[in-house]
């Protein structure tokens, strides 16, 4: 792979800059691609493109960017997008940034001298020219520093196609689809990939790799696309009222398995609510997993304190009242004699001690 260093001035790479947002963002008179398939979103916050101003202002170095060059001689962007683009926005678009003399400035409002010194401010760039397979390992191993790249960012650089180009579309816009009937029920944000993550981890039992390898000449990326309307779906047919508790689940995995069970919504819904009074359930999150899978784990039921399993196991006289052998506490555990399932509470009157073979009969029958 060829490597070369060239310094490129802004006044260059603001010409022709268009930003249509998560369709694509380009530079350099049209031949600089800012936003390629494999590249994030852009992430930066106010505060952070502002320091970029700042730096270039001061006549301070940026660090040091990275481009791949194409067989018609245009470039794609590989490292330094959210400083490209926070350049590009305040050059061209009316952005107030306040300096450190006080004065909140746009680049329209700075004095012809000011906006020189920003238009022939100098960007260090390596320019690598090479195979796809190149470029991306390239691209991988120069995303370690920074803001690290998610996983599923660096894997959306070894897959690009026509699959994860649409399958962007669909889960990678912060106002896209996917946002838009999953936001109550997934973590993170779009532009971090991390709703494309979701997806396909749900769809592909965990195996991401796998399924973006398979699919990644595909036309689109429908099948994803369906099968997580599908998903929404069924937990909006299931548990209709919308909870805080709900988001971050793994309803994906939920749906794969209890698809096609008979639920009545009126039911459940009743239950959820009980369940939520209830002061032994520690878990609240857990409720809706428990009511598909009747897995008590799920809820983190109240534990004994140590202090009643001391009392209790010294009323026992370490004696285990199911096999009436006798035990060292640490060999014994808390039990509810009327188990949770049928109203029993997490207190001293209702702990006993048992060996830890008969317990574990116990709560496995």
């Amino acid at each position: 792979m060829k490597i070369e260093h060239k310094d490129i001035l802004i006044s260059e790479v603001v010409e022709g800059y268009v930003n249509n947002q998560e369709e694509g963002v380009h530079g350099y008179g049209g031949k600089l691609n800012i936003r390629p398939a494999y590249q994030r979103e852009f992430i930066y916050a106010e505060k952070e493109s502002a320091a970029v101003i700042k730096t270039v202002r001061a006549g301070f170095p940026l660090n040091t960017m990275y481009w791949s060059k194409n067989g018609d001689d245009s470039y794609e962007l590989m490292d330094g997008q959210q400083r490209t683009v926070s350049i590009c926005e305040y050059v061209t678009n009316i952005i107030p940034i306040k300096f450190d003399d006080g004065h909140e400035l746009a680049f329209n409002n700075l004095t012809q001298d000011q906006k020189d010194q920003i238009l022939n401010y100098s960007l260090s760039v390596y320019i690598c020219e090479g195979t796809e397979s190149e470029k991306l390992a390239w691209f991988r191993t120069i995303n370690i520093a920074g803001k690290p790249l998610t996983n599923q960012e660096l894997l959306n650089a070894m897959h690009t196609g026509p699959w994860l180009t649409d399958a962007k579309r669909w889960f990678s816009r912060t106002n896209g689809p996917a946002a838009g009937i999953g936001d109550k029920y997934l973590n993170g944000t779009p532009i971090r990939q991390d709703y494309l993550e979701t997806a396909l981890d749900w769809i592909s039992d965990g195996k991401i790799e796998n399924y973006m390898s398979t699919h990644q000449q595909d036309t689109d990326a429908q099948e994803l696309w369906q099968y997580f309307q599908e998903v929404i779906g069924w937990v909006e047919r299931t548990f209709p009222e919308k909870r805080s508790i709900m988001k971050g689940l793994e309803w994906g995995r939920l749906y794969n398995v209890h698809k096609d069970d008979k639920l009545n919504a009126a039911e459940l819904e009743k239950r959820i609510v009980e369940l939520l009074e209830d002061n032994e359930v520690d878990n609240k999150k857990g409720i809706y997993e428990y009511l598909l899978t009747g897995n008590e784990k799920t809820l983190n039921l109240r534990n004994f304190d140590e202090k009643v399993k001391i009392s209790q196991y010294e009323k026992q006289k370490g004696i285990c009242p199911v096999c009436g052998k006798e035990f060292k506490i640490t060999e014994m555990e808390a039990d509810h004699i009327l188990p949770w399932i049928k109203g029993g509470k997490t207190t001293a009157e209702n702990c006993q001690m048992l060996c830890m073979a008969d317990n574990r009969t116990k709560s496995g029958k």
